[in-house]
């Protein structure tokens, strides 16, 4: 059972209100390129992301979400000063905020920063041909011939019908196990 495996590094999803707010009313996400995830895509627009120790500027991911979530790695979240969950995507409430600056204006969110839980986006035939189902934790071992062979732990299986079968992990998980661009993981249930 492989599936591929890439890094997900530190970006920032926003709302509507939010994107206007730094980027001028009636703003909208200038896509730069299309993610693996359908529908999903980087965007030309960056924003300074400023906790209380530090920032760093990141890209916006499009299109536009119900909600604004920051997601940083744990080495991020030191260097910025927060305290940031693992949660899975989308779960932000109780989650800590920062403080956002774009050409056109800033904001602080009152929460939305996480470091991401390790995880697997299947389609549910994808799923089903993998014996796997919505929400079950399973482990995945990486070689990426580096000579850093490693098996990540607690990684959630997400299914939906949109997504593309890919698993994404964080840039620290990322560096731990020597990846260099995608590479096939062994899903272990």
């Amino acid at each position: 059972m492989k599936v591929m495996v890439e890094t997900s590094a530190r970006h920032i999803h926003v709302t509507q209100e939010v994107l206007e707010t730094l980027f001028g009313k009636g703003a909208q996400l200038t896509k730069k390129k299309d993610l693996s995830q359908p529908g999903q895509f980087a965007c030309e627009e960056k924003v300074k992301v400023i906790g209380p120790k530090g920032d760093f500027t990141m890209s916006i991911l499009g299109p536009v979400r119900k909600d604004n979530q920051v997601e940083i790695s744990l080495s991020d979240a030191r260097k910025m000063g927060i305290a940031a969950p693992i949660r899975e995507s989308g779960d932000v409430a109780g989650t800590p905020g920062c403080k956002l600056v774009g050409p056109c204006g800033e904001c602080e969110i009152d929460h939305g920063v996480i470091a991401a839980q390790r995880h697997i986006h299947l389609t549910p035939d994808s799923a089903k041909e993998f014996g796997l189902s919505d929400k079950q934790i399973v482990s995945v071992e990486i070689d990426a011939g580096t000579g850093r062979k490693t098996v990540f732990a607690d990684v959630v299986v997400r299914v939906r019908d949109d997504f593309f079968p890919a698993m994404h992990i964080d840039t620290d998980e990322s560096n731990a196990a020597g990846i260099a661009g995608p590479v096939d993981g062994v899903i272990i249930p």
